[in-house]
């Protein structure tokens, strides 16, 4: 018998038809697969669950819901031989699209009915597991006021845009050093991926690869609003490195410290985290987490 555990996100399914046992067993084999479905009640629930169903020793934990649920589920699942689905039922889907899995319900469960397997890089920023990307600056701002907002849509990640560009004046000043290196005054972005899609088929690492033992960062200097509108088309057709403020190389791990500043405002997989430290240390893990995804 194969136990396979679904961990769904009611919220993330805004729009959809909620996701059902009945709908399940119509597409997986009784007397084969034993299927247990729980719901998420509140934020890092899924954490909980997921160790719940580990300890039950399931074969397939399957995170259903956005890169927010998906980063919970996985994070329980680093180093284990327990394979991780995805069902995407969120906005941006950064991850379950580099995997090629789709939001279209049934192909993704055909996925995970068929079990192919393989392994997959993770990325630790101070010990918190990221699977697509994690930053500081530009993108953590934007990712804060996106969740403030109602929408959870591209519209609403076009308007948190909107805001944080408005708002980037206020910020407080930042100074940063990677690597020991001179330290950068107000960078746009410091953005460190291990997938090369953040969601909404956006890209801003567009070589970054899920299972190169490597970390993708890209390295924005400080710009003005006229060069903010033309990152902004650049990252519609993939070409940010035609920005001259741009930076971008490989590595296995990296240090950031902040100046002036106990904490770090970070966005992890598409949520916002705050680190309350001045150092940051960002590694790779290579290899390290089971994930189902379509035959290659």
């Amino acid at each position: 018998m194969i136990r396979i555990h679904f961990i769904v996100n009611p919220i993330a399914g805004h729009g959809h038809a909620p996701l059902t046992k009945e709908e399940l067993q119509s597409y997986f084999i009784s007397g084969v697969h034993d299927l247990t479905i729980k719901i998420t009640e509140y934020k890092a629930h899924a954490t909980l669950l997921t160790q719940e169903s580990v300890l039950e020793k399931a074969d397939i934990i399957v995170a259903c819901g956005g890169d927010g649920t998906i980063n919970e589920v996985a994070t329980c699942l680093i180093g284990t031989n327990i394979a991780l689905g995805i069902v995407p039922m969120g906005s941006g889907n950064g991850l379950a699209s580099n995997l090629k899995i789709p939001k279209n319900r049934r192909k993704a469960l055909e996925i995970i009915r068929n079990k192919n397997k393989d392994h997959i890089d993770v990325g630790s920023i101070n010990g918190r597991y990221f699977f697509s990307n994690t930053g500081v600056g530009f993108d953590a701002r934007l990712i804060k006021h996106y969740e403030s907002s109602e929408k959870r849509t591209l519209l609403g990640y076009i308007s948190a845009c909107a805001t944080t560009f408005r708002d980037i004046k206020k910020n407080e000043p930042l100074s940063i050093g990677i690597d020991g290196e001179t330290p950068m005054i107000n960078p746009f972005i410091v953005l460190i991926s291990n997938s090369n899609e953040m969601g909404y088929k956006l890209s801003l690492t567009p070589k970054a690869s899920l299972q190169d033992g490597k970390l993708d960062v890209l390295v924005i200097k400080k710009i003005n609003r006229l060069k903010m509108l033309w990152l902004g088309i650049l990252i519609l057709i993939r070409k940010v490195h035609w920005l001259k403020e741009s930076k971008s190389f490989q590595t296995t791990k990296l240090h950031l410290t902040r100046n002036h500043s106990d904490f770090f405002d970070t966005q992890v997989d598409g949520e916002h985290n705050r680190i309350d430290t001045n150092q940051l240390d960002i590694s790779i893990l290579e290899k390290s987490l089971c994930v189902l995804t379509a035959n290659n």
